[in-house]
């Protein structure tokens, strides 16, 4: 059963992993066919979605809608360097920001990640230039994405664990073929 780490993160058994690789490939499932796909009743699958909803593990239930689909096809990701006594009042402006998708703390001589979206070239540039007009902000590296060649996933870990290997080593993929 799902447990907490000293820290109070949460921690998975197989039987979680198998219930929410199977959430994963069908968000709409109901609680009825999520308990037949992975062999548990009814109730039990319940009681381990909400602790598992309780205990932070379900990060969202928002349905990830393609930026593109809605004017915003250009993807960046900006680094951010932060006067660091401003990093909070940073993080609450890029808050914000509607083309603000996510902000990430780093390590490095940068601060923050920030990945946005724009609807075009002018609008980047429209939206980089109000970065760097929030308080706190002293510089801006803005790295404009030309594909996407693998999307956020949590399919693989979860496959992992429900397999009841959870220290596996990676396996990495055959070496892409040479360019010459």
């Amino acid at each position: 059963m799902t447990g907490t780490t000293g820290d109070g993160r949460a921690t998975l058994d197989g039987h979680d992993a198998r219930l929410l690789l199977a959430l994963a490939q069908d968000p709409r499932a109901t609680v009825l066919a999520l308990a037949e796909q992975v062999g548990l009743s009814r109730n039990t699958v319940q009681a381990r979605l909400a602790k598992l909803d309780r205990l932070g593990a379900l990060d969202t239930f928002e349905r990830r809608v393609d930026p593109a689909a809605l004017g915003y096809p250009l993807t960046a990701f900006v680094t951010v360097r932060v006067v660091q006594r401003e990093l909070a009042a940073v993080a609450d402006a890029l808050d914000r920001v509607p083309e603000v998708l996510e902000v990430h703390g780093i390590s490095g001589p940068e601060d923050l990640m920030v990945h946005l979206v724009a609807r075009d070239a002018d609008d980047l540039y429209r939206i980089a230039g109000h970065l760097l007009a929030i308080d706190g902000v002293e510089r801006t590296s803005t790295s404009l994405v030309m594909r996407s060649l693998v999307g956020f996933r949590t399919a693989p870990l979860l496959r992992r664990l429900a397999d009841g290997d959870a220290a596996a080593p990676v396996v990495h993929p055959a070496p892409l073929p040479s360019r010459r």
